[in-house]
């Protein structure tokens, strides 16, 4: 699935480059976006992210994508690899700037981790729209 955010100012670090928090924020953000989309109902939290890489620096007004799709579906989590892509001002492509795994849990009324709802796949991120 992909879903899409435009570096601005206010997202700046002190040499002009987008903040790394702001990317992690968005990663957990848009994966949880994918995660309640793929699983309706069921309580997702974040259990953890893998690696974290700045490959490239992102300039203010690059549109970002990021690619979220699942890679491995547990009994009560789900793991989604995130490729975020920017697309600079004035450039005619995209470059990659980003990647890692971040992993999801089912949570019930108590915070307990229960089993995900059986899904018939493709699930909604793995679709592609026509």
């Amino acid at each position: 699935m992909d879903t899409f955010q435009i570096v601005r100012t206010e997202h700046l670090n002190h040499h002009d480059k987008l903040f790394g928090g702001y990317m992690l924020l968005w990663v957990d953000e848009k994966a949880w976006i994918t995660a309640s989309r793929d699983f309706p109902g069921c309580r997702m939290v974040t259990r953890s992210m893998d690696k974290i890489d700045f490959t490239q620096p992102v300039a203010v007004g690059s549109i970002l994508r990021f690619n979220t799709l699942p890679v491995k579906i547990g009994r009560s989590s789900i793991v989604y690899h995130v490729q975020v892509f920017a697309d600079p001002p004035g450039a005619d492509g995209e470059i990659p700037v980003f990647a890692n795994n971040i992993t999801f849990v089912n949570l019930d009324d108590k915070g307990k981790p229960i089993a995900l709802p059986e899904l018939e796949r493709p699930l909604k991120s793995e679709r592609v729209c026509e």
